[in-house]
């Protein structure tokens, strides 16, 4: 929402189609501001008509394109990324670019700024040197480079001075909460407590609290679990829970299809997430993540959600393989490289998690939020030794795992260590102590309540 940017933005297509340059027919276009004063100044200086003509017309305000809620691809578009298997590329001036997060169809995401966006727009690539590389012709046959149509600071400086107001800003924020007719028209159910409604795909009573006691019971060692999950470095909060669209062919689009939801009114798991089935389904989802377990049982490691049920003994979803899994009590652990969580950090990274029915997540480092909030949710933050990994230590994920030394917190103990005991195939095992990332009195206390949400309730019926 920045006013320069945002004018230099309007200033470049003016300039670009004044010489008849347009985006190439195979880039999206879209203009999804910050405010509503930003689509006022842009007509009252002129310059919505111009990046209308380039194709950037308003889709909404707000979180709508980093969420994924620009609108899908042309389908002869995204028919040819899916077939090819291509790594295709948006450029945005949002501020979130997961892999994936933009559309489900695209990997990978550049952040810039408002005016290049629409300068890589008519460019049509990634590679290209705006230096040496005419932007296209105009009528009369003259190339244009960037330079010939990038406004001067001066320029810009004067359209914002003479369209830019406070009363702009006064006159939309005084009714931000009014909403249209729609809105006003919704029904509104009366009373103290939420009427939860069994038919909503969008609101559903949580299940964390099903079966909760008013005493936690006891911490327990864990035995016999599987690696739902082998992942290496940087895997983001984005990787383990993603916000953005999703495809019908997805746990969760076949959950909302099965409830008569047309792929058009999917939204994107950041809107869904009032829904944990929605949400659940779409845990370790990411159309980018690697899960190399898939490898090491000497299958094709697809991109996105997929695992190896050893239950079932076939590759599948990790959703699916997580209900088998939960089915016959057994329990799960994922195994990843250093800086485990990192990004935007979210509260559906750890609630997903657990429920998929994770009990420990081994790591070689943690991004500090999420491993609060895995805690938070009653998961074992645990790490390998300084300089180890999965890897030195000759692990690849199709063994079984047994955590000892976590009942120690129910004598009021915080271990520092914990013994893992992973069991290969042949009956080989590989031992080693892993560093227990509960840092806290507080967090430990979480923990023996089996998260934070318990501890909160069973304080307030104290």
């Amino acid at each position: 929402s920045n006013p320069s940017v945002m004018i230099a933005a309007g200033l470049i297509a003016r300039n670009a189609h004044a010489k008849g340059l347009k985006p190439k027919p195979w880039v999206k276009t879209s203009l999804a501001p910050g405010s509503q004063v930003v689509a006022d100044y842009l007509k009252a200086a002129g310059l919505q008509d111009d990046l209308d003509a380039l194709g950037y017309q308003l889709v909404g305000f707000g979180c709508a394109t980093c969420i994924g809620n620009s609108g899908p691809l042309l389908p002869e578009i995204s028919e040819a990324i899916n077939a090819n298997d291509l790594t295709v590329t948006s450029v945005l001036s949002g501020n979130r670019n997961f892999e994936g997060r933009i559309s489900p169809d695209v990997k990978m995401n550049y952040l810039a700024s408002p005016p290049l966006v629409i300068a890589y727009a008519l460019a049509g690539t990634m590679d290209f040197d705006f230096e040496t590389q005419p932007l296209g012709e105009d009528p009369d046959g003259n190339d244009v480079y960037l330079k010939d149509i990038w406004p001067t600071n001066s320029e810009v400086a004067a359209v914002v001075d003479g369209t830019v107001s406070r009363e702009m800003f006064l006159k939309d924020y005084a009714s931000v909460f009014e909403g249209d007719h729609r809105w006003k028209g919704l029904d509104v159910p009366e009373g103290e407590l939420f009427a939860w409604n069994e038919d909503s795909t969008y609101v559903r009573k949580q299940t964390f609290f099903d079966g909760m006691k008013a005493t936690p019971d006891p911490v327990e060692d864990i035995h016999g679990a599987r690696v739902l999950a082998l992942l290496g470095d940087s895997v983001t909060t984005d990787h383990i829970s993603p916000a953005g669209a999703f495809k019908a062919s997805s746990p969760a689009g076949k959950y909302l299809t099965d409830r008569g939801v047309e792929p058009k009114n999917f939204n994107s798991y950041g809107s869904r997430r009032g829904n944990h089935e929605v949400m659940v389904r779409g845990t370790f989802g990411n159309i980018r993540l690697r899960n190399q377990l898939l490898a090491s049982v000497g299958e094709e490691v697809t991109p996105g959600g997929f695992t190896y049920d050893f239950l079932d003994q076939k590759p599948t979803t990790i959703f699916e393989a997580s209900r088998d899994y939960i089915e016959h009590d057994v329990p799960l652990v994922v195994l990843a490289g250093k800086e485990y969580g990192t990004g935007s950090s979210r509260d559906w990274a750890a609630k997903g998690t657990v429920m998929l029915g994770v009990k420990a997540v081994i790591t070689e480092s943690f991004e500090r939020i999420h491993r609060s909030n895995l805690i938070g949710m009653g998961v074992l933050p645990l790490q390998f030794p300084a300089g180890d990994s999965y890897e030195s230590l000759g692990l690849d994920g199709t063994e079984t795992y047994d955590i000892a030394g976590v009942e120690e917190f129910n004598n009021g103990i915080t271990p520092k260590t914990v013994r893992v005991t992973a069991t290969h195939s042949d009956g080989s095992t590989t031992e080693f102590d892993a560093v227990v990332r509960i840092d806290t009195p507080g967090e430990a206390d979480y923990y023996r309540n089996g998260g934070i949400l318990q501890y909160v309730l069973r304080n307030l019926m104290k």
